[in-house]
């Protein structure tokens, strides 16, 4: 059996209609308090959100259906998705929920789900609670007097603020710095630039005021324009952004220039491998650059490759007990310091080695040269998947054959959205976008 309502990240959609309602909130709380209660302790579960207005639908459905079956819950507030990880095993709860569609605009909403080790669900997990959820819940409803309790947790801020710091490379400091942290109006808000502060940098902070409709707006991760500016305006040594939910990072270099997450990772990886700390391979996905697998592997490092996903990223790094992992989308997980992605942890490690080696942030987040790539997103309504037309799977056989071998194509179902993404890795990757482009195309208008 498929999951029908999880995707590659929880479950997401618009908020207040399916499946993001208060209703399937409610089942889907009661349905994972079933698959987690074990024992006879005291059952707990921690929710955290990020700043969208839709959050004060959310969260109270989710609490309702935690109390009514027993469960106490811990409410954060606003924290980005790794403090919920992070909280989950430090208070040793039985499941964090983190409300969050990440770097979706305001109007969606997301429910991500943690296991009582702070790390997310498998897909066999989701599955089980998938089929809990067609389930009736009367016979497991709590008796009046074992209904759970709800209560704030005030100081989940200042405990991830100190965790996080925590990450960064001893006996070094940010005195003399000049950093812009674009926090997308999203879930780090508070948390990021009072952790640069206190490191000692000089913090020009960025989309800080979220009002629930404005996170993402033109700012963040995904739009980098306005840190850009900025950067080269204040004349700062490096720029990083965050996304909705602070899971991601990208970086602004000096001269105003975007580094995506893959010069991240080799940057990371090689000053790992440096010191010695660097465990198994370099994990990521099948969207990362060729060019970072060919440099890694010239300095000795091997890269292991997994399906789209950070979720998907650290299940292999748990198997192959790897410590570093990431996504080219700026999803860095350091296995010795989160669960799970944490942008503003691998900022650190980025400025800590700024500091280390004393170069410009051009130089230092140039790594390798990436091999040409192309990227496009078709989307489609309802129906047949074009991926399950014959002449698609065709042209990308095609185009794979013409590649022969100095390049990749990588053509698949967006696991958050109804697009198909494709990826066209090589010299010539726009020719052979284009046909692969209209190709699609031409199979959904005929659909």
């Amino acid at each position: 059996m498929t999951r029908r309502l999880f995707g590659t990240d929880g479950v997401r959609g618009t908020a207040n209609t399916e499946p993001m309602t208060a209703e399937l909130c409610l089942k889907l709380a009661q349905a994972t308090a079933l698959q987690f209660k074990r024992g006879t302790h005291r059952h707990t579960a921690v929710i955290g959100k990020d700043t969208r207005l839709s959050g004060y639908l959310l969260e109270p459905a989710l609490t309702a259906g935690f109390i009514g079956m027993g469960m106490d819950v811990i409410l954060l507030g606003p924290v980005p998705t790794p403090a919920v990880a992070m909280l989950t095993r430090s208070l040793r709860a039985d499941l964090g929920v983190m409300i969050s569609a990440s770097h979706n605009p305001y109007e969606d909403n997301g429910i991500k789900l943690f296991g009582p080790d702070g790390y997310k669900l498998s897909d066999a997990t989701e599955l089980a609670i998938e089929q809990r959820m067609a389930q009736s819940f009367v016979p497991d409803l709590a008796a009046a007097r074992e209904l759970g309790r709800a209560q704030r947790l005030d100081d989940a801020v200042g405990r991830y603020i100190e965790h996080v710091k925590r990450s960064f490379p001893r006996g070094l400091r940010l005195d003399g710095l000049r950093v812009v942290i674009d926090c997308a109006n999203g879930a780090a808000y508070k948390v990021a630039p009072r952790v640069l502060w206190e490191l000692g940098a000089e913090v020009i902070p960025l989309a800080v005021t979220p009002d629930g409709t404005n996170i993402n707006r033109d700012c963040g991760a995904v739009h980098p324009d306005h840190l850009r500016a900025e950067v080269l305006l204040r004349q700062a040594h490096i720029g990083l952004a965050l996304d909705g939910d602070a899971d991601r990072l990208i970086v602004v270099d000096e001269q105003g220039q975007v580094v995506d997450g893959d010069q991240l990772l080799a940057l990371l990886a090689m000053a790992s491998h440096r010191d010695g700390a660097l465990r198994g391979p370099v994990v990521a996905t099948i969207m990362s650059n060729l060019g970072l697998e060919t440099y890694l592997a010239e300095q000795g490092v091997e890269l292991e490759r997994t399906a789209v996903g950070d979720r998907y990223v650290v299940e292999r790094m748990r198997a192959c007990q790897a410590s570093l992992g990431g996504e080219s989308s700026g999803h860095l997980v350091l296995a010795d310091h989160a669960t799970t992605g944490d942008g503003l942890a691998a900022a650190l490690q980025v400025l800590g080695e700024l500091v280390r080696q004393g170069k410009p942030a051009s130089a230092l987040c140039r790594v390798f040269t990436p091999v040409p790539q192309r990227l496009a997103n078709i989307r489609y309504v309802g129906g047949v998947s074009p991926l399950d037309y014959p002449e698609v799977q065709q042209e990308i056989e095609r185009v794979q054959t013409a590649l022969q071998g100095r390049g990749r194509v990588v053509v698949r179902k967006s696991g958050t959205e109804p697009l198909i993404r494709v990826m066209v890795e090589a010299a010539d990757a726009q020719v052979h976008l284009d046909r692969l482009v209209d190709t699609l195309s031409a199979a959904l208008a005929t659909s």
